[in-house]
């Protein structure tokens, strides 16, 4: 497989990756800081929200880091391999991680869409719960068939 595409992949983790960082370390605090000093009733909502927010970013850069293993694991020809089937697998298991942290977060979000009387916050809620979910059944799909694939070729390997 062609380098290139694979150093674009790596650098579209990249830019995945800096938004979230940006968010974690300047934005969400500056929020927390403006909401909570103009209504007592956000304190304890917002600091569940954004201490979830905070939680749920530590497994996105785990799984992160696992896809970074995968493209260079096809990038050294090691694609059809048990190393790679481990790498989908824990990318799955990150994105659960994140979709249950953000099914906890979801009476948050309600509590938040009365107390601010905005009923689409909660759909927006809803979004992050669905995202990482696509994401783990997309892995765990990869992850079969790519695990079905090495099977394939290890038979055929022993036929030969």
């Amino acid at each position: 497989m062609k380098r290139g595409s694979t150093l674009f992949l790596k650098f579209s983790l990249v830019l995945i990756g800096l938004p979230v960082l940006v968010i974690c370390v300047a934005l969400v605090p500056v929020i927390y800081r403006n909401v909570s000093d103009g209504i007592v009733a956000f304190d304890g909502v917002m600091l569940c929200l954004l201490t979830i927010m905070y939680l749920a970013a530590i497994p996105f850069y785990m799984a992160l880091f696992q896809a970074f293993r995968l493209l260079r694991y096809i990038d050294g020809n090691a694609a059809f391999s048990n190393r790679s089937v481990v790498a989908l697998k824990k990318i799955k298991l990150h994105a659960l991680t994140i979709t249950g942290l953000y099914v906890l977060n979801l009476p948050f979000f309600y509590v938040f869409a009365e107390i601010d009387d905005a009923p689409g916050v909660v759909i927006i809620g809803m979004a992050f719960v669905f995202a990482p979910f696509v994401i783990a059944v997309f892995a765990a799909l990869l992850e079969m068939l790519l695990y079905e694939a090495i099977r394939m070729k290890s038979e055929n390997d022993l036929t030969v």
